[in-house]
């Protein structure tokens, strides 16, 4: 989205846009007035630096950066997104709301979104007729801002499929919004299965975070349907059983687990994410599983 709108931001003043996703100057590139960059996660570094060594006048941003500048901070406002940069990308993409009602500590949206905030409609993210009723909505914490149920509304009344990709904060989940939810048509990344994402992350939030996903399944969402992110490496002394345990708990409810991993140098941890999204876990013991091959 960042790219799409400083695309845009200077398609509308005539000028000419350059769009790759490599951190090398390819062959044929012409000479750029302007160069921007930008990086979502923080092991990309090494991408960053060579990028920065490429074009050492480039600007900058992202999470994965060290930057703190916007892009609302170099364009000004902006009216609407440049798709013509992912030409394969057939969806509509934004956000209804911004920041999250939670402070946990290994995620930056609290640091850099702050409290919950409206921010579009669905009808304004859509790119409009001729285009697939096919939003993606990257909030991260959609039943927290004040005004979920006239979005629900809107989505509900527009005939439009939605992809919650941030997941739903299933520890403060309610009744009366798990009702909304299902009425809603939700569906994975691929608008191919109707999926919707949420999060066992703290071991010691497993009664919070039973009594939630109690109430998506009373609300009509059956377990089959729900993707559950479990996050590993992160917890002091975890060991690798006590991640089993939190997995199994998942996969015993029926639903399907997905690991993400903190630190991306712990090799086990590694290993037991490509056995759990694999599914080679329905097949293989995770002490038989060879992930060399």
């Amino acid at each position: 989205m960042a790219l799409m709108r400083l695309s845009q931001a200077h398609r509308q003043r005539g000028d000419q846009v350059w769009f790759t996703r490599s951190e090398y100057r390819e062959l044929f590139e012409p000479e750029f007035g302007k160069v921007y960059g930008s990086t979502i996660f923080t092991k990309t570094r090494d991408k960053l630096e060579t990028f920065k060594r490429e074009f050492p006048e480039a600007i900058v941003g992202g999470t994965g950066s060290e930057s703190t500048r916007t892009v609302e901070d170099e364009t000004g406002e902006v009216d609407g997104l440049d798709y013509s940069i992912y030409p394969k990308f057939e969806q509509s993409i934004g956000f209804s709301q911004r920041g999250c009602r939670l402070k946990c500590g290994f995620c930056v949206v609290p640091k850099k979104e702050g409290r919950n905030q409206d921010n579009e409609t669905i009808k304004s993210i859509w790119r409009g007729e001729g285009q697939p009723k096919e939003i993606v909505l990257l909030d991260n914490d959609f039943f927290g801002q004040p005004d979920w149920q006239s979005k629900v509304d809107e989505i509900i009344e527009g005939g439009f499929n939605i992809n919650f990709n941030q997941g739903i904060n299933v520890r403060l989940i309610k009744p009366e919004s798990a009702r909304a939810l299902a009425r809603v048509n939700y569906y994975d990344a691929r608008f191919k299965r109707r999926s919707i994402y949420t999060a066992f992350d703290n071991p010691r939030d497993e009664r919070i975070f039973m009594r939630g996903f109690n109430i998506l399944r009373d609300a009509g969402i059956p377990a089959y349907r729900i993707v559950v992110y479990m996050l590993v490496g992160y917890w002091p002394g975890e060991t690798l059983s006590d991640v089993m345990g939190r997995f199994q708990k998942i996969i015993d409810l029926g639903s399907f687990a997905y690991p993400m991993v903190y630190n991306d140098e712990c090799k086990e941890l590694k290993k037991f994410q490509r056995w759990v999204v694999r599914r080679y876990y329905k097949f293989v013991p995770f002490e038989q599983y060879d992930n060399t091959r």
